[in-house]
């Protein structure tokens, strides 16, 4: 019995001994197994680092200086004093793709750190992210921007997930600690992460949660506890960048955000940074097709793109100079549109004026305004408008609201307000209004435009040609003011307008000064307005006159019944 029992015993360490044999042989194979693929990732990781293509153009031309950004003087001058002072503020950049918001934001965290009284560090980080690009996971397993936290479920085999301790993850929020966090497209971030990123703002650190912690567990990390009972820091500055509206951002983001815009480029902008672009490369180019470039390429980006494409075929064709003819294929073949720059006529037309409104972002225009009145029988006249948004929709507050565009109802009001002040009855007219260009603007400020030009046509007397003029009518003849004042003026004078009449409340005495060979006018009601652009006016064919005894300052105006009229 006893041998019995040392034979077991020998069998059975036997069978342990082979077991543990086998795992450790096991193991060795595992280990070299992966030390072999360890070392071939590493030769394959060198072997492409190995290789390098040219860095493209548009990496090299980028701007390491604030002086190198092309036409944003004003919006730099903004985002330095709102991030490089002693006390940083958030930042949202509007302006269309390709003026430098990105290069602007890098830009303004190296200068900070040059600055004394900045709290930016040598060290502060500058985090980028994408909104376009960015997924999370609605379980907060995977939360880039953010953070997560590993919960011992989805660790798997390893050491925390063993011991059944969650594995907080810091997120983009949490590295841009100290710095700067720019999020590119801000306005496309999807509004679940929007909320986190506002209580993120406001606390300046992030909270995790798990089912998985216990405070009370003795295995648990310190540093873990620490990120569960406090959070993980979070103090950055936020900047975002976005080419859409204001109105189209979350407010709360907005409130918490100082607002810059960068403006679109103009031709000669664009021309010289297409000319930086060329020298950078040591390309020469002939100057009718730098002029080329600046008439088709709407941004920077575009420019430099051209340049680029240029240089490749000047290249293929051993030469040493771009060519006219070169950008002239290039702009064809990529269907590039070129920019329109609306120049005020030298003829006075009978129901033509010349609108100011704004397109985009900041950017004025000069819209030609055309109304014509023909007379029908029995008071059945209609209005008819052209060429602009009848209807908007408009998404907020979980609900979706349709309304009649803005610039229809200026013109019902302006046609309501003839009626009342002028004493016409429109009705005996059919009056057509057509706004050309094909720019897709809304808003009130093309009232007193509508309102002249109707008149215009009304009375058979034309429009001076060389004035601009925005701003919103009432049903009264009053003359309120509107927005984007400043771009339309630059608007009218590079169209070439002598005259510029504005809402008196956002007249401005510097105005003037600015522009020397331009007036610019501020007026209170359509009277006014009408001695400044009826050419007869001033010659008293149309019956318009001020009555200085009874109502001093306030014009008068004789209808076509013959009936005098207050406004």
């Amino acid at each position: 019995m006893y041998n019995m029992i040392i034979v077991v015993e020998t069998i059975f360490n036997i069978i342990i001994g082979l077991y543990f044999f086998y795992m450790l042989k096991n193991q060795q194979v595992d280990r070299i197994s992966i030390n072999k693929e360890n070392e071939k990732g590493l030769k394959k990781l060198d072997e492409m680092r190995k290789v390098k293509l040219s860095v493209p153009l548009c990496e090299e031309s980028r701007p390491q200086k604030f002086e190198e950004i092309i036409g944003q003087q004003n919006g730099i001058r903004t985002l330095k004093a709102s991030i490089c002072g002693s006390n940083p503020q958030h930042v949202i950049i509007y302006g269309p793709p390709g003026v430098g918001k990105t290069a602007a934001a890098r830009l303004a965290l190296e200068y900070a750190k040059t600055c004394s009284y900045s709290p930016f560090k040598d060290d502060a980080k500058f985090v980028e992210i994408d909104a376009t690009t960015l997924r999370f996971d609605e379980r907060g397993i995977a939360d880039p921007l953010i953070g997560s936290v590993h919960d011992p479920i989805y660790q798997g085999a390893g050491k925390y997930g063993m011991a059944g301790i969650p594995q907080p993850k810091m997120g983009a929020v949490s590295r841009a600690h100290g710095g700067i966090l720019f999020i590119d497209e801000i306005g496309e971030l999807n509004p679940n992460e929007m909320n986190k990123l506002l209580k993120v703002m406001e606390d300046r650190k992030v909270f995790f949660d798990s089912a998985y912690y216990n405070s009370s567990n003795e295995t648990m990390p310190e540093y873990i506890k620490d990120i569960f009972e406090n959070g993980f820091p979070a103090d950055f500055r936020l900047i975002g960048a976005t080419t859409r509206n204001p109105e189209e951002i979350n407010p709360a983001l907005r409130s918490r955000c100082i607002e810059i815009f960068f403006r679109q480029l103009d031709e000669v902008e664009i021309k010289t940074i297409a000319k930086n672009a060329s020298d950078k490369i040591k390309v020469n180019m002939d100057s009718r097709a730098l002029d080329l470039i600046g008439m088709y390429a709407s941004n920077g980006r575009e420019a430099i793109n051209l340049i680029q494409l240029a240089c490749g075929i000047v290249m293929n064709e051993n030469r040493n100079k771009i060519e006219y003819k070169d950008i002239l294929w290039l702009v064809e073949n990529g269907r590039y549109s070129m920019r329109t720059y609306k120049k005020v006529s030298d003829i006075a037309r009978i129901g033509c004026v010349n609108g100011l409104g704004v397109f985009g972002i900041d950017n004025g225009i000069v819209m030609d305004i055309e109304a014509a009145a023909i007379r029908v029988k029995n008071s059945t006249g209609e209005i008819k408008l052209t060429g602009i948004i009848e209807e908007e929709e408009m998404n907020g507050y979980n609900k979706k609201v349709r309304k009649k565009s803005s610039i229809m109802s200026s013109a019902e009001n302006a046609v309501s307000m003839i009626q009342n002040v002028f004493k016409i009855n429109t009705r005996n007219y059919d009056i057509h209004i057509d706004f050309q260009g094909g720019y897709a603007v809304d808003g009130p400020s093309a009232g007193v435009s509508i309102a002249c030009a109707i008149l215009s046509a009304l009375k058979n007397e034309p429009i001076k040609s060389e004035v601009a003029m925005t701003g919103e009518i009432t049903l009264n003849g009053k003359v309120k003011p509107v927005g984007g004042i400043g771009s339309k003026i630059k608007a009218a004078v590079k169209a070439g307008a002598k005259l510029v009449i504005i809402p008196y409340e956002n007249w401005d005495s510097s105005f003037n000064n600015n522009y020397a060979n331009v007036k610019i006018v501020g007026v209170k009601t359509i009277g006014e307005i009408l001695k400044y652009v009826l050419i007869s006016s001033s010659e008293n064919n149309i019956r318009i006159k001020i009555n200085k005894e009874n109502c001093k300052g306030i014009l008068t105006a004789e209808s076509a019944t013959g009936e005098k009229c207050n406004f």
